[in-house]
């Protein structure tokens, strides 16, 4: 085991924690935001009430999505100090411009979004919260910005082993990054509604909070039915520009060892390294050169087109690729599935389909971490493609080291991230929505919001 393959083995463990908890509070704070505004429009209570229980989870999801992230940081430094020297003046200043426009706006307006229900009015409380997803949303595109960057480096040059910028606006704005950063976004919507149809559906089922749970649920799916087909064009358009400027990226997602024209979508293979080929392939003639250059015949360049030391560990991409693929087609059947039961007015009665809407909560986050092993792992042996090889980009220290703090690692993870966060997200979903206490409180529920009492 080398230092630098532990040391990506502990970066992707810390990464695949963190990228979980700001891509469920993106999609919840743009949830709450959208059911805040419809309280304000309405005046219905039922709206304030659905914002009431799901801030919670905004709140604890959110808090170790920070913490997580400082782990992230120091990371970088004790790990990965050279690929810091290297690109500091590039990603550093990509994260200043993370911290001026969108953590200064977040830290300023969350405690009023959480706590201050009331200390403030409703308008202002509301701004508050719009802010925040502002917040959420401008953080995802300069993090977004920094990796694409990585993936598609445009607008500056390496000299003397560190980049120099050249143009700020080619920097921000590479080849990859809108499609990449609309990707995710969708990704982080999908996720919080698969959460919440799960958490509405396991009500429904237990016939507990029913007219909180159909408002939810029933949100939820309008939505996923809506967004699955927007995300798979969105997805389609992602794959083009990695085909465009990462073909070895696309040939170890399609499996393509030998460059060729009309190559096959694999639904199955065995992708084996060593021999440079697929063992027991099952395939769909001309469809991998159709999804990717958009043409029956198009050319997809093969892995053997360079040298086996420059191509990524196929077997990872391949069937990460699949997987990601996999869910999101179970994604639109759900969806497709809840608009027919809607249309046939029994959206809430159908036992097998509840079931099956809670099983699907952890389906988004399956999606998103291995969409991330495709695109990071597809980069290797790049950590800055075609410029700085991981291997340079390691810190000068021993595999004891990073083995001690890896493992470390593992057991404070597995303590606060896995034990307490589900713990108390279990407690929250199992005391459910508040209920109102009084036809006073239902009348004037905004001065009556538990919320910062209950969270403490």
């Amino acid at each position: 085991m080398t230092v630098d393959l532990l040391s990506r083995i502990q970066f992707a463990f810390t990464m695949s924690f963190h990228i979980l908890f700001p891509a469920f509070s993106i999609g919840l704070a743009t949830f709450l935001a959208i059911m805040e505004g419809c309280w304000l429009k309405t005046k219905n209570p039922l709206y304030l009430h659905i914002c009431q229980f799901w801030i919670k989870i905004f709140a604890l999801t959110f808090g170790m999505g920070i913490v997580s992230g400082i782990v992230m940081e120091f990371q970088l430094g004790t790990n990965w100090a050279n690929f810091t020297k290297m690109v500091g003046p590039v990603l550093g200043s990509l994260f200043v411009y993370e911290v001026l426009t969108a953590f200064f706006i977040e830290a300023g307006f969350l405690g009023v979004m959480i706590f201050g229900w009331n200390k403030v009015g409703p308008k202002l409380h509301y701004f508050a919260t719009l802010l925040v997803c502002l917040g959420v949303t401008l953080s995802a595109f300069w993090i977004l910005a920094a990796n694409s960057w990585m993936q598609t480096p445009d607008g500056a040059v390496l000299v003397n082993g560190t980049f120099q910028v050249t143009n700020w606006w080619h920097v921000i704005f590479n080849p990859s990054v809108l499609p990449r950063y609309f990707h995710m976004l969708l990704a982080s919507y999908l996720t919080t509604l698969f959460v919440i149809a799960s958490v509405s559906a396991y009500y429904l089922y237990k016939k507990i909070h029913t007219e909180f749970s159909k408002k939810c649920f029933s949100f939820a799916l309008a939505c996923i039915f809506i967004l699955i087909p927007v995300q798979i064009l969105v997805g389609d358009n992602v794959g083009v520009k990695v085909h465009e400027y990462q073909p070895i990226k696309t040939a170890a997602m399609e499996g393509v060892w030998h460059t060729q024209r009309g190559a096959p979508l694999l639904l199955f293979a065995w992708p084996d390294q060593t021999a440079q080929k697929n063992l027991f392939p099952i395939g769909i003639p001309h469809l991998a050169s159709v999804i990717n250059t958009h043409q029956w015949n198009g050319e997809l360049e093969g892995l053997t087109s360079v040298t086996p030391s420059d191509q990524p560990y196929v077997p990872i991409v391949f069937f990460s690729f699949r997987i990601m693929v996999a869910v999101g087609l179970l994604m639109l059947l759900v969806g497709v599935v809840g608009m027919w039961l809607r249309i046939r007015k029994k959206l809430y009665e159908k036992t097998w389909f509840l079931k099956l809407c809670i099983g699907c909560a952890p389906l988004g986050f399956i999606a998103i971490l291995t969409g991330w092993f495709t695109a990071e792992a597809g980069r290797q042996p790049w950590v800055v493609t075609n410029f700085i090889r991981t291997i340079d980009a390691v810190s000068p220290i021993t595999v004891n080291q990073v083995l001690i703090s890896f493992i470390l690692l593992f057991i404070i993870y597995g303590v606060i991230f896995g034990v307490f966060y589900f713990r108390y997200l279990g407690r929250i979903i199992h005391h459910g929505p508040h209920a109102y206490q009084s036809a006073n409180e239902a009348a004037q529920p905004f001065a009556y919001m538990p919320i910062a009492k209950e969270i403490k």
